[in-house]
């Protein structure tokens, strides 16, 4: 283990966190272009929810080898590779003439991106001391909450301006300087250093015991509706709402949108403060998702009976009492040896994405299915939100009723 020095580390921070900035903006960005898209390429709901699936599609399948290609070929080999086909998928974006080629660059603007938060994080463990780690942790997801906001009403400015396709030839430069930054700023990896010290963690059978381990089998219909769902809202199905439903402009539902991503950034910050003190009076991760996520199908429940009066307001609440579920990626940490966190931890992203992607794709088909047998607009964004409610409470009640004793580690308080 090499601990870099303050300069060194804060250089090797801001490198991976502006990568990690511009793949949240990249991730949610669909959500304030979808009118725009939408217009020009005639598409229907089912073709915007798989157009921003698309990109958690392309996310989802780097997971599995992602972990072992950082512990082989480390953190900046890994993400320079990887950002090289974001690139990629920004140019085919830009240049789409067709829903075709639009899919294919979030395909790949999702693949390149995969290891912007894996990537540091494997990184941070062997160059920065356990403290720095922690607040490094905590920046880290401060800075996707900024790209998310970044996402939003910027982005909604600058389309009259420069136009879609521009756009994203800018992010393609942005995401070229961020390699250069990361090139001159991140060590090289050795990997005499990096060897596995637990029997069995190199094993091809590592993640057959992750996905056989009972607390992740507890906690995964919970990363895929909850979670997942949450995300799929934040960067895709609360705008069309905003204006479908609601009624708001493209203005309007971009402002929102900035709101609903700021509320979470304070959310965000706000559990990393009161996480140490929560834990010394014995409200843990498990007990704490248990009283909480109730809160969050209440929320969903009122949007889909309100309707028209659910706006930004009623969507932000919503992803702020989601957030109880971002408790289970530190938790499912611990439940497993330090050589099969980075496993459990890949093996549970991949859950979360692939629910990201399965929700905003099925909502779109429930709201053009409902549509297509004469439900009007209204009836169908709350038919598909209902079906959804539907699933996030059958994956809320399979967490409780597993029952507190499938994790077997005291780390985890309950």
């Amino acid at each position: 283990m090499t601990v870099l020095t303050r300069r060194a580390a804060a250089l090797v921070f801001l490198a991976f966190a502006f990568a990690y900035f511009l793949s949240s903006l990249l991730r949610a960005v669909t959500a304030t272009l979808a009118p725009t898209l939408a217009q020009e390429f005639m598409l229907q709901a089912r073709d915007l929810g798989l157009l921003s699936g698309g990109y958690f599609l392309g996310f989802s399948a780097t997971q599995l080898p992602l972990g072992k290609w950082l512990d082989r070929h480390g953190p900046r080999k890994v993400q320079l590779g990887f950002l090289g086909v974001a690139v990629a998928g920004c140019l085919v974006f830009s240049l789409a003439d067709n829903f075709a080629g639009l899919l294919a660059g979030r395909v790949l603007v999702g693949a390149g991106v995969s290891a912007c938060l894996m990537a540091p994080l494997t990184g941070y463990r062997r160059w920065f001391t356990p403290t720095a780690q922690m607040r490094a942790n905590s920046w880290m997801l401060m800075t996707g909450s900024l790209g998310m906001v970044a996402s939003t009403l910027p982005v909604q400015w600058l389309l009259p301006v420069l136009g879609w396709r521009p756009l994203f030839w800018g992010l393609a430069a942005l995401v070229l300087l961020s390699m250069a930054w990361m090139a001159l700023g991140v060590p090289r990896w050795h990997t005499a250093d990096s060897a596995p010290t637990t029997p069995g963690a190199n094993t091809e059978d590592g993640y057959g015991m992750v996905w056989r381990n009972p607390y992740f089998q507890r906690l995964a219909p919970l990363g895929f509706f909850s979670y997942g769902g949450m995300v799929a809202m934040q960067t895709l199905w609360a705008g069309p709402w905003m204006q479908k439903v609601a009624g708001y402009t493209p203005l309007e539902a971009a402002t929102g949108l900035f709101w609903i991503n700021v509320s979470m950034l304070c959310t965000f910050w706000a559990w990393g403060m009161v996480n140490p003190w929560l834990l010394r009076k014995g409200l843990g991760a498990n007990r704490l998702m248990t009283l909480g996520l109730p809160w969050s199908l209440m929320v969903l429940a009122l949007i889909v009976v309100l309707g028209p009066q659910a706006g930004a307001g009623a969507w932000a609440l919503f992803c702020m009492t989601s957030t109880f579920v971002s408790l289970s990626q530190p938790a499912l940490a611990m439940t497993f040896p330090q050589a099969l966190a980075g496993r459990a931890l890949s093996a549970y992203n991949l859950v979360i994405f692939v629910g990201v992607f399965v929700v905003q794709w099925g909502v779109g088909l429930a709201v053009d299915g409902l549509a297509a047998v004469g439900a009007s607009t209204l009836v169908s964004y709350q038919g598909a939100m209902a079906l959804y409610l539907a699933c996030n409470a059958a994956a809320y009640a399979w967490f409780v009723l597993r029952g507190r004793s499938d994790n077997a580690y005291p780390t985890v308080p309950t």
